[in-house]
C-alpha cells in the first residue's frame, strides 16, 4: 500500500470544486496529481483557485502521463460509464459521483470490470457515511429486528431551478466556488432524467444500503410539470419489490422553494422492530424487539449544505459529510479504511432507477430487473 495516495480529479464543476477538491487537498495521504476538464476557462479556474498546474483537456493524455493510484469522476451523468471504465482499465481504484451511470447494463459491467482487476468503486453518496446509516445498516443487517417486510422512503428537495436549466437561483445558496452546474441537469444528453437521476439516487441508495436489499420489479409514475416549464420528472412515485419479498414505496418531489432544506425520511416496519429517521434533521430512532428505542436527536442549528462554505463541524459533517467520498478513496488506497459507499449499492440503485424510467414511459408497468440485461 502506497503512503501517499496519487490521485486525479475529472472534472471540475460545482461539485467537484465544492466537495472533492478541498477534501483531497485538506488530506494529510493525499496528493492530487493531475486535474481534467475539456472546458479550459473552467479548469484554469479551478487550478487557479486551488493551486493545481498539471491540468489536462483530454484524459487519455493524463493517464497516459501520469503515475496514479485513483481517480475521482465528477463529470456530467451521461459520461460516468466512459470514463469509469477507462479508469479502471488502467488499474485505478475509482471514486464515482452518484448516479453511478444511467443504465443497469453499465453499472454491471463495471462491477464485473472492478472484481476482475481487484479494485475499488466507491459511490459518492455522503449519507452512507453517517454515523446514523451505519448504525441502522449494522442493526437491520444482522437480522436483530427480523427480515424488512416494508419501507418508506420520502425525499424533498429544492432542485427545480437546476432541472430548469438556471443555476443562479442557488448561487447565494450553494457558493459555487468555481462555477454553477449551468444547464447540465437540464440536457437529458448530459445528465439523463430530472429527479430520480438527480436525488433519488440518494434515498435509493440510502434504502439499499441500510436494508441490504435490492429491486427485482419496479413499478412508477413520474410527473414532469410541463405546465411549469420543465421538462424533466419532478415528481416520482415508485413500488418496488425487493429480493426478499419485501414491498418498498420511494417518492420524492424536487420543488421545494429557496432555502427549506427539505425532508430525507426512511421507515422500515420489521418482523420485530422498525426504523423511523430523518436524515436531514437527524431526529429517529431503532425500535427493537424487547420494546427499547434507541433514539437519535435532532441536530441542533445545522443546515446540511451543498457549500464549501459549510461548517465543519461535528454535526454539520454528520447532517451531510460531503468531504467523506473522495476522503475514504484515499483511505482505501492507502489501506486505512474499508469502501464505505461500495459500487454494488450504486448498481442496484441504477437498476431501480433504470427500471422507474422505463416503467414511467409505460404509464407505470411494472418492469422487472432481470429484463434490463
Amino acid at each position: 500500500m502506497p503512503n501517499k495516495a496519487k490521485v486525479a480529479i475529472i472534472g471540475t464543476g460545482w461539485w467537484s470544486t465544492t466537495a472533492h477538491f478541498p477534501s483531497l487537498l485538506a488530506h494529510p495521504d493525499a496528493e492530487v496529481t493531475a486535474i481534467v476538464d475539456p472546458r479550459t476557462d473552467i479548469l484554469s479556474k479551478a487550478g487557479e483557485k486551488y493551486g493545481i498546474s498539471n491540468t489536462y483537456t483530454k484524459l487519455s493524455e493524463m493517464l497516459n502521463r501520469e503515475q496514479l493510484d485513483g481517480a475521482v469522476i465528477a463529470t456530467w451523468h451521461s459520461t460516468h460509464y466512459d470514463i469509469a471504465k477507462t479508469c479502471l482499465e488502467h488499474d485505478l481504484d475509482i471514486m464515482v459521483e452518484k448516479p453511478m451511470v444511467l443504465s443497469a447494463s453499465h453499472a454491471k459491467d463495471l462491477i464485473e470490470l472492478a472484481n476482475k482487476r481487484k479494485l475499488e468503486i466507491i459511490v459518492g453518496n455522503p449519507y452512507h457515511f453517517t454515523k446514523r446509516a451505519k448504525r441502522i445498516r449494522e442493526v437491520v443487517t444482522s437480522g436483530a429486528l427480523g427480515e424488512v417486510l416494508y419501507i418508506n422512503s420520502y425525499f424533498t428537495s429544492m432542485v427545480i431551478e437546476f432541472l430548469r436549466g438556471n443555476d443562479t437561483s442557488y448561487k447565494k445558496i450553494f457558493g459555487y466556488p468555481v462555477t454553477g452546474p449551468g444547464n447540465v441537469y437540464a440536457d437529458t444528453k448530459l445528465s439523463g432524467g430530472g429527479q430520480g437521476h438527480l436525488q433519488v439516487t440518494h434515498s435509493a441508495s440510502l434504502m439499499h444500503f441500510i436494508t441490504g436489499l435490492k429491486p427485482v420489479s419496479v413499478s412508477a409514475l413520474m410527473n414532469n410539470l410541463e405546465f411549469d416549464d420543465v421538462k424533466k420528472d419532478v415528481i416520482d412515485a415508485m413500488t418496488i419489490v425487493m429480493n426478499n419479498g419485501a414491498l418498498a414505496n420511494v417518492g420524492s418531489a424536487g420543488n421545494l422553494q429557496l432555502n427549506d432544506s427539505g425532508k430525507l425520511s426512511i421507515q422500515l416496519n420489521c418482523e420485530s422492530g422498525r426504523v423511523d429517521i430523518d436524515f436531514i434533521t437527524g431526529a429517529g430512532l431503532i425500535r427493537h424487539k424487547n420494546g427499547t428505542e434507541e433514539v437519535f436527536p435532532a441536530f441542533e442549528n445545522v443546515t446540511p449544505s451543498g457549500s464549501d462554505k459549510a461548517p465543519n463541524t461535528e454535526q454539520a459533517m454528520e447532517a451531510y459529510p460531503l468531504h467523506a467520498t473522495a476522503s475514504n478513496l484515499v483511505d482505501v488506497i492507502t489501506g486505512k479504511a474499508t469502501n464505505g459507499s461500495p459500487g454494488e449499492i450504486g448498481w442496484h440503485t441504477v437498476e431501480l432507477l433504470d427500471a422507474a424510467y422505463r416503467s414511467a414511459a409505460k404509464n407505470g408497468q411494472s418492469v422487472k430487473v432481470a429484463s434490463l440485461y
